[in-house]
């Protein structure tokens, strides 16, 4: 949140009661990062405390602090008609690391949810049951299986899931449906089913490499855009060191598709041995500029409608990604306010006790340390 070139700032990074908030210089600091998790609150996620006018007061020159949230007139705050605004920040649904059912031993939802704070998974894969049909994996229901379960108890805890279309392997909608109505109307009705809130759409592999397809899903998502005001759509693709190619991006500008993050997998890229958390950064600033590019965007624009989805451990072609790499990331995500901060996936968030690549990371690492790291995230 910015003022006269300014951020706003716990003073001293406090996070009690009364700690001051100020402007001063922004430095991407967790003083400095605020969320709105609720109507017209402003939080500081470090502190987990509310922007609060200090004893209740409107006089002229009353002081504002941080305070513990209490739903009070003093913690909530709006911006009049026709003002201008800083855009926010996307807030918990930025981060919601992948949760797969279909193998990996899937831990259970609430047991990560209270370990690390985060409250939104991006729950795989819905691929096609022959043509154009949206199943779980291609094979398990759309609704009354394992897939509505996981929802259903992530929901419960306080949180909410993204879906994600396609992946790597299986018959993709993308592919399977043959007309860009088809293909919506495969998206529509996963949406209903679930009152959905964001979308993810997982383009790889041979579905990435073919213009049809691509042009196909820029289409879909145009109208499921239109006739779902306010979801977010998410596309995550593969990327090289300095940057995805500008092929799909570039269709989407040029449709008039808005996409709420570009989202990069920035590894399979290279071997053993490399510095995985500043190639991602790299790979990142290549994003970054394709996408200010294409939509004619600010840097900070672009920043807002990029994000990072990692792979925690050891990756499919043997690079590490460390914890430290993971904090290294985040950092940058924070200075840069990036859309979406994921990874490849919860299910390997744990440390190896014999199992295999699918339950553990294969760095050394207590249970959901690499989620934890991502869940500081507020936008």
């Amino acid at each position: 949140i910015r003022a006269l070139g300014k951020c706003l700032d716990v003073a001293s990074g406090g996070t009690a009661d009364g700690s001051l908030v100020q402007l001063y210089d922004c430095n991407g600091s967790a003083a400095q990062q605020w969320s709105l998790p609720a109507a017209r609150d402003i939080v500081n996620p470090q502190a987990d405390k509310c922007l609060d006018a200090t004893g209740g007061s409107s006089a002229n020159g009353t002081r504002l602090q941080i305070w513990t949230c209490t739903g009070a007139a003093n913690q909530k705050w709006t911006a009049p008609d026709g003002g201008s605004t800083p855009p926010t920040g996307p807030g918990a649904m930025a981060v919601a690391p992948y949760l797969y059912n279909g193998w990996g031993s899937p831990p259970s939802p609430p047991t990560v949810m209270n370990a690390t704070g985060v409250k939104w998974f991006t729950l795989a894969f819905v691929l096609s049951n022959g043509y154009c049909d949206p199943q779980w994996d291609g094979g398990r229901p759309l609704t009354g299986g394992v897939d509505q379960q996981t929802i259903a108890t992530v929901r419960s805890a306080g949180g909410d899931v993204i879906p994600s279309f396609g992946g790597w392997s299986g018959n993709k909608l993308e592919s399977s449906c043959g007309s860009a109505g088809e293909l919506a109307a495969a998206y529509q009705k996963v949406i209903n089913a679930y009152g959905l809130k964001a979308i993810d759409i997982d383009i790889e592999a041979a579905a990435y490499d073919s213009p049809t397809v691509q042009q196909r899903t820029v289409d879909a998502l145009k109208t499921v855009k239109a006739n779902n005001p306010g979801i977010k759509v998410y596309i995550t693709f593969g990327t090289g060191q300095n940057g995805p190619d500008n092929s799909l991006i570039s269709k989407a500008a040029a449709s008039g598709l808005t996409v709420d993050s570009w989202t990069i997998m920035p590894f399979n890229f290279g071997g053993a041995g490399q510095n995985m958390g500043q190639l991602t950064l790299r790979a990142a600033e290549g994003l970054k500029n394709t996408v200010k590019s294409a939509y004619g965007y600010t840097d900070d624009q672009a920043y807002r409608h990029t994000g990072i989805s990692s792979m925690n451990g050891i990756t499919d072609n043997g690079e590490t990604v460390t914890v430290n790499d993971f904090r290294t990331i985040l950092g940058y995500a924070q200075q840069r306010h990036l859309a979406r901060l994921t990874f490849w996936s919860v299910n390997r968030d744990r440390p190896c006790t014999g199992g295999g690549a699918d339950t553990c990371s294969g760095v050394s690492q207590q249970p959901w340390d690499f989620t934890r790291v991502f869940a500081q995230y507020a936008g």
